[in-house]
């Protein structure tokens, strides 16, 4: 289906549905949000008769508690609305790939970059009007950001309300880089760790000492999770650590913005040689990529694993099995750990803001006006204070016009967050919303999250203090190259955007996706000198699979985005 067709027809659904729904909806006088009210009050005029969506999502949320939780029940309230909510178990791709093939579309979908297979098969909607009739607070937040949500040069319609890129964010805090437990810095004296060499020493001095636990169980020096999609989380340190800002699986010229397959870069070859050598010496888990991510995580939460290349969020329920049992000094610290020093860790290298990733609503939505004036009311001041803070009274009070975190709420989510958060509802709602990031403040003065520097500094445990001050720094962040040391990119994420099914670049990247993820596990486990056989055979896999031509498509769709981006 050609875009102009696809938007006249889900134009019409839209038309339909709202003339339906003003018709229908008695108690409003036919006024909608945003018209005579506050933008920050999106419930105003919008009917509060409760409504049942079902959702899908491809992100995983184990703390989901269908909307019993304690904010989950105000945002009922203020709304009327409950989400009948699935979320993806296994591979997501393939069940993004079953729903727009059967037709079975669920009222809200978070497809992130699959949704261009949703937009193929028509399944969602152009949200353009709606968002501009019914959702006064995106608008406001989105402002001149909004050109960003387009779909692609082609395609300008919106098909998504970008949820995972933040709104204006400057990041506070690190969770990512190289982890190490506090009790192995601490034993080393707290080094100097900035490149894989330093941090391969750290853990080989510990391990040497100490090779097993307490309870006789072996130390590992580092693991990785290698299951599933979490793959990408083991392949992204190959451009981390050579100087590579992430753009998925691409590295992306600055200048020419041509796009190159990232493991065809030589510098990172080499990384995949170091782990290949960490895996000779005994330093890597010899199951790093056959073990599940439950295994994974439980010899985290064991204590016993020294060393991580991991975000917190893939590892963090883990570490809060070991705060919970009060082994503060075997959590983690996070490290710029590069190839050599002439690298800079590019954690902190800013994307600006990103319209791809988000959630659509269908083209079978029961109720798009309703559905988008839920997802309104989460992006106003009000849905985003709920989502980062709770409720005044019960997790947070103000004091003297400041919002504080109550002292035993504080204790639970460094203790036990997984619990708190599924009885609270306490950051739960934060990848359905459009949402300013860290850094920013509400209109009360108040920081929008709570992840700024006075409350990260209440939220550290003795242990990471006390690593931190042996630093001189206050905050993890500060070991790392700041955001002003990079040249903004002029495309954003490249990863965030949405390609169709049957672009080159999607179809020949399952290809490259397939080959990579055989070769590389080959290549790190096997004899250091088989390594470079093993790498020659890889190179010459992609180059007889069409790794150019999908280089050159992935390439035109960089470019197109950086044109679109600037047009007003």
């Amino acid at each position: 289906m050609k875009p102009e067709k696809k938007k006249f027809v889900v134009s019409s659904l839209v038309a339909l549905t709202i003339a339906s729904t003003l018709a229908g909806c008695s108690g409003n006088n036919g006024s909608t949000a945003g018209e005579g009210s506050n933008a920050e009050d999106s419930s105003s005029g919008t009917d509060l008769k409760p409504i049942t969506l079902t959702y899908f999502s491809e992100d995983g949320s184990t703390n989901w508690n269908n909307m019993k939780d304690e904010v989950g029940k105000i945002i009922t309230e203020k709304t009327g609305v409950t989400l009948d909510a699935e979320f993806a178990v296994g591979d997501p791709v393939q069940k993004i790939s079953l729903i727009a093939a059967t037709g079975n579309y669920p009222d809200l979908l978070a497809a992130k970059a699959d949704v261009g297979k949703l937009v193929d098969a028509g399944a969602v909607i152009d949200l353009t009007d709606l968002i501009d009739k019914y959702a006064p607070n995106i608008k406001k937040m989105l402002g001149d950001k909004l050109v960003r949500t387009k779909y692609s040069l082609d395609d300008e319609a919106i098909y998504a309300i970008p949820t995972w890129s933040a709104v204006d964010e400057k990041k506070m805090k690190a969770d990512g880089g190289f982890e190490l437990q506090h009790r192995v810095v601490k034993e080393a004296g707290y080094p100097e760790i900035k490149t894989v060499k330093d941090y391969e020493k750290v853990i080989q001095d510990y391990i040497d000492k100490h090779p097993t636990d307490e309870n006789g169980n072996k130390n590992i020096g580092l693991s990785l999770n290698g299951d599933d999609w979490h793959m990408y989380q083991v392949t992204n340190s190959g451009f981390q650590t050579t100087g590579g800002p992430d753009d998925g699986e691409y590295y992306i010229d600055q200048e020419t913005h041509q796009a190159t397959y990232h493991f065809r870069r030589p510098e990172e070859k080499e990384y995949f040689r170091w782990l290949n050598h960490m895996n000779d010496i005994g330093l890597l888990d010899p199951e790093s990529f056959v073990q599940k991510t439950d295994q994974f995580k439980a010899k985290v939460a064991s204590g016993r694993v020294l060393g991580l290349a991991d975000p917190e969020w893939d590892y963090g329920d883990a570490q809060n099995a070991l705060k919970a049992a009060g082994k503060f000094d075997q959590t983690y610290g996070h490290y710029p750990v590069t190839m050599s020093k002439e690298y800079k860790d590019t954690s902190f290298w800013p994307a600006g803001f990103d319209g791809g990733y988000g959630i659509s609503i269908s083209s079978k939505c029961k109720d798009p006006v309703r559905a988008i004036q839920f997802l309104d009311f989460l992006a106003s001041e009000e849905g985003q204070i709920f989502n980062n803070w709770g409720i005044e009274g019960k997790h947070y009070t103000m004091e003297n016009g400041k919002r504080e975190v109550i002292p035993a709420v504080q204790q639970r989510m460094d203790n036990d967050n997984a619990a708190f958060q599924k009885e609270s509802g306490v950051g739960l709602y934060w990848n359905m919303m459009v949402h300013y990031g860290d850094g920013i403040k509400d209109s009360t003065g108040n920081y929008f999250t709570r992840s700024f520097p006075e409350q990260l500094t209440a939220s550290y445990s003795e242990p990471e203090k006390e690593a931190l001050k042996a630093y001189g720094v206050d905050h993890w962040k500060e070991l790392f190259p700041s955001e002003e040391e990079f040249k903004p990119r002029a495309y954003g994420a490249a990863y965030t955007m949405s390609l169709a099914s049957d672009d080159p670049a999607v179809i020949l990247g399952a290809k490259m996706k397939d080959i990579t993820w055989k070769r590389i596990p080959e290549a790190v486990m096997a004899k250091p000198d088989q390594f470079d056989k093993i790498w020659d055979a890889y190179m010459k896999d992609l180059d007889k699979a069409g790794v150019k031509e999908m280089e050159e498509a992935y390439t035109k769709h960089v470019q197109n985005r950086i044109k679109l981006w600037s047009s007003k």
